[in-house]
């Protein structure tokens, strides 16, 4: 069987957006989607005027700074995003790893760039991860340290009450977000209202802030600091970090929720309050050491922590809820091995649990804690790994648009040229911090990137080694003799990778048994670059003589297959497989590393652990236990 992971989900059908009220879903996108580019104004503009950045703390570059964030926020979430990339939807999915799948269809018949293009996505994919270790690092601390802004002398409870929330919101992870996330929605909807209302009671105080909304500001600001303007650009994207999330959950929500919920409420609160903050240090520049708690009265100041704290678990529980559908779609897609998914809502689609994710998650995130230690400290390490995402994504939808959509050159390449030159302006931003902290997101996705594409060629070398070193399936049935063979009143299935080969497991079982079943399935799992696949196309089934059957079962990269289940659906085909009467048999594959061609050694030596400890077929397929025999083979690659 096909070495990707598992798919019995929901009926996508049944869960599509316009099956649900649209007031409800733009509800849930709010408190989902927009919860870490939410957090952003806890640290933002802090950030731009910290002593690295050269920027003066004057009501000119005031302006400037918010100007630049204002539009920064139109160019790239509004009008990249909201308005343009997520049309580009694979069949209702969004994200890099559907994004990837949807450019790499575009070109399937260029093999070479359909390589490069899934290469170049699962770098992306790999960089994501980066930021789910970031995100609720910084979102937490960022809202702990308004305990400092209470009273200095809670200082030193920054950090352990930061790691205490983060281990108890991981420790909740097993439990599902199906109840939990019904209250999302309201708190950041408060969140965001909060936003607005204290940044127009500031606004008010200092109206002059209101010409940051001309973009000659912003251009100013950039244009006349030279060189050193990559530093403001590295603290600016801070504002930007989440965007991407309006595009990875479209699946869970919508294109139209995301849209109103950005245009009707995040971007107006968002405005709203870098607006006030501007001007709040415009009137007293003290306030920098934490603007965005300084624009509340010291009154508020508990309340708002509360509520900064409640937004700040939002915002990491995106992420982390990412992190575990981006896993299950590499899987999917065969760059990564086999690992235990739970399903944590029989009616919720994407409420998932992978306990091996998790664990790894909270461990890099309270490393990331106790190393950096602060917000400020984070910032230099967050961003580099958002805005390559951001640049791999532009990359991506050049395909999409001229070789899908059949955009007219100019107008694509124009396009993609202009959000490449804002993104290179983002990223050259973010690489002056790289001895600072960027090098960490980027070091983790190199070895994620190692990994997964290793797994992927490796997959290949045992593929090619099982064609070399197999027999022909069709040829070993033609010159078959089942009358001179016991027979077992049984059904056997043979779970394969490649369907036009002897599985290993049938040549053992007549080597060591002597005995051929009565009926024989040939199956294998065929995981499709599409996120569903409809149950009319859930089933390939061919005779093959001599009372053998070839099977291919089509999955979506978003599907959670179940074996037993999809072959209750071959009677129409003429082939019945009792549910009871039916065994499984798997090739339990033992990797050879050898020198000569294909990878270097050490890679194979790194795939070889990797297969060792691959989460089982059994469990991933839905097989029954009881009904399973397992014979081992070795493959040399």
């Amino acid at each position: 069987m096909q070495n990707s992971p598992m798919s019995d989900t929901p009926n996508p059908d049944d869960q599509t957006p316009g099956k649900q009220g649209l007031a409800a879903l733009t509800l849930a996108a709010i408190g989902i989607v927009y919860g870490d580019i939410g957090t952003s104004p806890l640290y933002t503009v802090k950030e731009i005027f910290a002593p690295h950045t050269g920027v003066p703390l004057d009501a000119l570059h005031l302006i400037g700074a918010v100007s630049t964030i204002f539009w920064a926020l139109m160019l790239v979430v509004t009008l990249k995003y909201v308005i343009l990339i997520l049309r580009a939807d694979n069949h209702g999915e969004g994200g890099g790893l559907a994004l990837t799948a949807l450019a790499a269809r575009a070109v399937e018949k260029r093999p070479a760039l359909r390589r490069s293009l899934l290469l170049l996505g699962v770098l992306g994919a790999t960089l994501f991860y980066g930021d789910s270790l970031i995100t609720p690092a910084i979102s937490v601390l960022g809202a702990m340290e308004g305990l400092e802004v209470l009273t200095p002398a809670l200082k030193p409870y920054v950090v352990p009450a930061t790691m205490a929330i983060l281990i108890g919101l991981f420790f909740m992870q097993r439990f599902g977000t199906a109840v939990v996330g019904r209250f999302f929605g309201p708190i950041i909807i408060l969140w965001f209202v909060v936003l607005g209302a204290v940044g127009v009671w500031h606004i008010a105080q200092q109206p002059s802030i209101l010409a940051a909304l001309n973009p000659l500001r912003a251009w100013e600001f950039l244009s006349n600091r030279g060189w050193h303007m990559f530093a403001a650009v590295g603290a600016i994207v801070l504002a930007l970090t989440g965007a991407e999330a309006l595009y990875a959950d479209m699946g869970h929500f919508g294109r139209k929720p995301i849209q109103i919920a950005w245009t009707g409420l995040v971007l107006p609160g968002l405005a709203l309050n870098y607006l006030g903050q501007g001007a709040l240090l415009m009137g007293d520049p003290s306030a920098i050491q934490n603007p965005f708690y300084r624009l509340f009265p010291e009154a508020w100041l508990i309340p708002t922590l509360v509520l900064a704290t409640l937004a700040a678990i939002i915002a990491s529980q995106a992420v982390i809820s990412g992190a575990y559908s981006l896993t299950k779609q590499a899987m999917q897609m065969g760059f990564l091995p086999r690992m235990k998914v739970h399903y944590t809502s029989a009616r919720e689609m994407g409420q998932i649990y992978m306990p091996g994710v998790n664990w790894a998650l909270l461990a890099g995130v309270l490393a990331v804690v106790l190393f950096f230690g602060s917000s400020s400290a984070l910032a230099s390490a967050y961003g580099i790994a958002v805005t390559l995402t951001m640049m791999i994504t532009t990359m991506l939808t050049y395909f999409v648009v001229r070789e899908s959509w059949r955009l007219p050159a100019p107008l694509a390449i124009g396009a993609t040229v202009f959000f490449l030159l804002i993104d290179v302006l983002l990223v050259a931003g973010c690489a002056i911090k790289f001895l600072d902290g960027g090098w960490f997101p980027l070091a983790l996705g190199l070895a994620l990137f190692i990994l997964m594409s290793t797994w992927r060629r490796g997959r290949e070398l045992m593929m090619d080694s099982t064609r070399r070193d197999g027999l022909s399936l069709q040829d070993f049935i033609d010159q078959l003799d089942p009358g001179s063979l016991n027979r077992a009143e049984r059904t056997a299935v043979y779970g394969v990778a490649d369907p036009e080969t002897v599985p290993q497991a049938l040549l053992h079982n007549l080597k060591h048994n002597q005995v051929l079943h009565v009926q024989n399935v040939i199956l294998t799992v065929h995981f499709e670059d599409v996120p569903w696949v409809a149950l009319a196309r859930r089933l390939e089934v061919k005779p093959l003589g001599n009372s053998f059957w070839r099977v291919q079962v089509n999955y979506g990269f978003m599907d959670t297959p179940d074996v037993p289940k999809a072959l209750e659906l071959t009677s129409p085909h003429g082939l019945t497989v009792p549910m009871f009467e039916t065994s499984y048999f798997l090739s339990r594959e033992t990797v050879v590393p050898t020198p000569g061609a294909g990878m270097a050694i050490w890679r194979e030596k790194l795939f070889a652990t990797m297969s060792q400890n691959a989460g089982g077929v059994v469990e991933f397929f839905r097989l029954p236990g009881n009904a399973v025999v397992e014979l081992g083979t070795r493959i040399s690659i």
